[in-house]
Parts: C-alpha cells; structure tokens; sequence
C-alpha cells in the first residue's frame, strides 16, 4: 500500500506543477505567474525551478530521510516541482508528468530501502549511531517561541518565554505523571515546554493591532480576486492531494519536517503533531499571501494535512481528514488575509517562526550529526563534521547549512569503512 500512495503522490503533484496549480517550493510560486501569464518562457521556468530545487532534493532531502529512514516530503514534492514544470504542456504533459512522478516517488522508497539495506551490509554497522543525528532536535526544538518573541519583541521577552518554558519543562518532568481511571497518562517535557512557549508567542503577537492612522491602499483579495477564484476551482484536486500526504504521514512513511520525522521515527506521534502544528501557523502568512498574489497553492497547503497523518493511525480516515484541511484551507484565504491585516503582529509572527525554527535547526542537526559521527569514531568525528561546516561556509555552491550534520555523519560513516579495509580503523567494541 506505501508503493501505491507515494506514487500517486508523486504522479499527483507532478501534473499540478504541470498545470500551474500547485508547487511545494515557496521560492517557486510567485514566479509562476510569470510564465502562466506569458511573461516568462519555459526554458527560464525550468532553469529556475531546477536551480531552486535540486540543491535541496539532493542536500537537505534525501541525507535527512536516510537519517531517519523516513522521506522527508522535501524530496519528493521538490523534486516533482521538477519533473511537472520540465514536462511538456497539454494533455500529453500531463500525462508525462504523472508517469515519471510516479516512478520518481517509487524510486525515492525503494531507494531508500535499497541504501539503508546497504549500509547495514557493510563492515562496519554504522546506522544505529546515525540516529543521533536526531537527539538534539527534541529537546533544542522548545525554545523557538522564545527566538520569535525575542526576534519580534526584544531579548527580555525572549529570555521571559524561555524561563516559563524552562520551568514548566521541569515541573512536567518530575510532576507530569497521573492516572484517568485505569489510564496512566504521561505528558511530554518539551511537548508541554513548546506548547507554553507558543501560547505566551500568540499572546504577544495578538496584542499587536493594526494602526488605524495607517493607509491600507492595497488589499490583496480583492486585488487578486481571479487569482483567488483559480485556487478555488482546483479544490478536487488539491484536496486529493491533501488526503494522500496524511494518508501517508499516518502510514509513517513521509513526514513535513525533520523534527516531526524524528519524533516519528521515535513512535512519537503526538509530540511530532505538536511541532508539525506549530511549523503550519508559521507557514500560515507565506502559503495564504503567495496563494491569494499568485493563484499557485501549494501540494501539501498550509502544512496541517501532516498534524492529521501524525494524529490518525487509519490512513484512510487521515485521507479524508486531510482532503478535507485542505478544502478549508482554500475556503478561507479570504477569512485568513483579513484576519492578518487585523493582526499584523501575526503576520511577523509567521515569518519569525519560518527563521527561527531555520536557526534551531541548523544548530540541533549539526550537533546531533556530530554527536553521531563522534559515536562512530570518537574524535576523528568531530574533526571532520566541523571541518565540513567551516569549509562549506567558504564554498562557492555550499549545501544549505541544517544539512552539513547528516550529510557530514554519512560521510564519516562510508569514511569509517574504507579505513576499515585498509586497516587505519577499528570500531570502539573490536579494540
């Protein structure tokens, strides 16, 4: 059944790029409009969606989900940006498209499988250290309200959240136990410490009003009203895909992000639906404005598909759950775009998250893929993922910096086992 959903979910999003109704990259879709409207030819299309995305597919995407042995919906849905806007327009594109979407989607799980397979093969095991990868993300993951307060709001409010945070954390730690009837219930430390931080995040953000002096000479749904009106009348389409991708992220087969697919990793799904909640408000202000300015949604919407899938072991009520997020999502742009002129400290709100949950990243995956090369070989780990940050930092086509850790940890891994077979290594247990 896996085979069949990420084929249809590869085949699926390939012909909306194709089309022009829906891409993943957010870089992407205000460029659309460019082409769809005659301003831009294809040839430039598919050198910027290529430029745009293959980096990312091949940097960020594929060493994440290797870590974790789940595909992070980068790798796909970037890379079927690709495929649907270098397919040829009409009905045989679209046929096109949906094809060599499909095979790309099938290719991504069973080459997955097939890598993971093979490092398992080799000399020296070093999957069951790749895990670490994912160990800072958890616990670091808590404090990004208190980086959006103090980015939005100044460092003593930010160090205010992160105290509240902290404290909570560790009531919730050693109080955070009881019993419902027969049931022992027991709450997550950092769940509990994200959640405290977000609601004080929201606090902050809804006490800053609009100013009434201030001239509104633009208001984007009426401005883009055709726009808005294409979006609508792809609903089917777009809701389908909405139900496949909570289809399936219940299945733990795909996840949003490289923190809620840690945590699924983990059997975590409810402290994973927690952050993939979070990441979707902060992605709220990108997909609604670029969605109402450009008439290109994108394939997996405002992210909350993924909480269903998280939330829903049944694959088919997740589908339905999430066909119908998506549908809501497109029905209320309108009702989402006035709500963010009332509440514009909502909307720099959305933006700080997207930087600041890039910034907790970027430092938890380097840590943890240090911590992971470290566990392989102790030393010479850290040597060589650091070395690979500094110098990445000076090149001149770096990788994005969140994907120096893994891409670092597997590299030490391979690294490990060519040292192996000429004697110059030998793991901790043999010496």
């Amino acid at each position: 059944m896996k085979y069949i959903i990420v084929a249809l979910i590869g085949a699926l999003a390939a012909i909306l790029a194709n089309k022009g109704v829906a891409v993943f990259n957010d870089g992407l879709r205000p460029i659309m409009p460019e082409y769809l409207e005659g301003r831009m030819d294809k040839k430039a299309l598919v050198a910027t969606s290529f430029a745009l995305s293959f980096g990312l597919v091949i940097g960020f995407g594929i060493p994440v989900s290797i870590a974790a042995s789940i595909i992070l919906i980068h790798s796909i849905l970037l890379g079927t940006d690709i495929i649907g806007i270098w397919s040829p327009e009409g009905k045989i594109g679209m046929i096109i498209s949906g094809i060599i979407g499909a095979l790309y989607g099938l290719g991504l799980v069973i080459g997955l499988k097939f890598i993971v397979d093979a490092f398992k093969m080799l000399p020296v095991d070093f999957l069951p250290q790749l895990g670490q990868v994912g160990t800072p993300i958890v616990a670091s993951f808590a404090t990004f309200p208190a980086l959006v307060v103090a980015y939005q709001y100044g460092v003593k409010n930010g160090i205010f959240t992160l105290a509240a945070s902290f404290i909570v954390r560790q009531i919730v730690q050693y109080y955070g136990i009881f019993k419902i009837g027969t049931a022992k219930v027991s709450l997550n430390p950092e769940g509990m410490a994200l959640l405290t931080g977000m609601i004080i995040m929201i606090i902050y953000a809804v006490r800053e009003k609009a100013d009434i002096n201030e001239h509104q000479t633009v208001n984007l749904v009426s401005l883009f009203s055709d726009r808005v009106k294409k979006i609508k009348l792809n609903i089917p389409y777009l809701a389908i895909m909405g139900g496949l991708i909570a289809a399936g992220t219940s299945m733990s087969l795909i996840a949003g992000d490289p923190i809620s697919l840690n945590l699924l990793s983990k059997g975590k799904n409810v402290e994973a639906a927690l952050t993939a909640l979070a990441r979707g408000i902060g992605f709220i202000p990108l997909v609604a404005t670029t969605a109402i300015a450009t008439g290109v949604y994108g394939p997996a919407g405002m992210t909350f598909v993924f909480v269903a899938g998280l939330l829903i072991k049944n694959p088919f009520i997740a589908f339905i759950v999430g066909a119908i997020i998506i549908t809501l999502e497109v029905m209320l742009l309108d009702v989402i775009a006035k709500f963010l002129d009332k509440f514009p400290g909502m909307k720099k709100c959305g933006d700080n998250i997207r930087t600041a949950m890039s910034k907790i990243l970027e430092i938890a995956l380097l840590i943890g893929g240090m911590m992971a090369a470290n566990a392989m070989a102790p030393g010479v780990g850290f040597f060589i993922v650091v070395g690979l940050y500094v110098l990445n930092k000076l090149s001149k086509k770096p990788i994005v910096d969140m994907a120096v850790g893994p891409v670092g940890a597997i590299f030490v891994g391979i690294l490990i086992n060519m040292l192996y077979l000429i004697g110059l290594y030998l793991p901790t247990a043999v010496k």
